[in-house]
């Protein structure tokens, strides 16, 4: 990347770091603007975010270290507060197709203190994280880092606070023209983590074809006739 380019991609990253609130961006980017010329901005933005995020993971090997870390990982947990709880279950529900031993943390499934109470040097936990950055999962990341356990934080500057306590940091640009910060790349990221993590998997293959069966055996999607129009 030229180095004019990357002054103004980081000037414009700084001036959306500066509007930390959603009423903020709003106030900021919404107000008075009509739709199409909206529209326009939204797309133009959320290209441009997309690109630097796949350059910077495409040059800083990150990504790959992560998802090396994943498979090589006994048991995997995946946590995020807010929106991040999103991005949490997304990437749980991908990896856990493939891999066996991955745990979504949260109060309905697995929550924090069963977490923290049983974390092995083998374990990972993939951590989401974005500002205005939940307490919680920095907190639970600070202590599952100093039990022994391997933190992997995915989140949107590489000074943000998971990363003090993370082995390896994804940085994933957030910046948009919208009230709310982009989830676009953070969605792109998570289906890359996903597959690369899963094209080193042992037994993945095996894993999807007892799956298919299964899922064939309950009846649980429709079949192509019932699709077809």
């Amino acid at each position: 990347m030229s180095q004019p380019k990357q002054h103004v991609q980081n000037a414009k990253h700084e001036q959306n770091r500066t509007l930390r609130s959603p009423g903020e961006r709003y106030q900021a980017r919404m107000e008075s603007t009509s739709s199409a010329t909206l529209q326009a901005r939204l797309i133009a933005s959320e290209l441009e975010n997309l690109t630097e995020v796949f350059e910077r993971l495409s040059t800083d090997g990150s990504l790959r270290r992560a998802a090396a870390l994943t498979v090589a990982a006994r048991r995997r947990f995946v946590i995020g507060a807010g929106k991040s709880h999103a991005y949490a279950s997304l990437l749980a529900s991908d990896l856990s197709a493939a891999v066996a031993q991955v745990s979504l943390v949260d109060d309905s499934s697995l929550s924090t203190l069963d977490l923290l109470s049983d974390v092995r040097e083998s374990d990972v936990l993939i951590a989401f994280s974005f500002r205005r950055y939940r307490r919680t999962t920095v907190e639970v990341a600070q202590q599952f880092a100093a039990a022994g356990g391997t933190v992997i934080a995915i989140t949107d500057d590489a000074s943000a606070p998971l990363g003090r306590y993370a082995h390896e940091v994804v940085e994933v640009g957030t910046d948009s023209a919208s009230y709310a910060d982009s989830p676009t790349a953070v969605a792109a990221t998570i289906h890359l983590l996903a597959t690369l993590t899963t094209a080193s998997a042992k037994g993945a293959r095996r894993r999807f074809a007892d799956r298919d069966r299964i899922s064939t055996a309950l009846g649980m999607y429709l079949d192509e006739s019932e699709t077809a129009e």
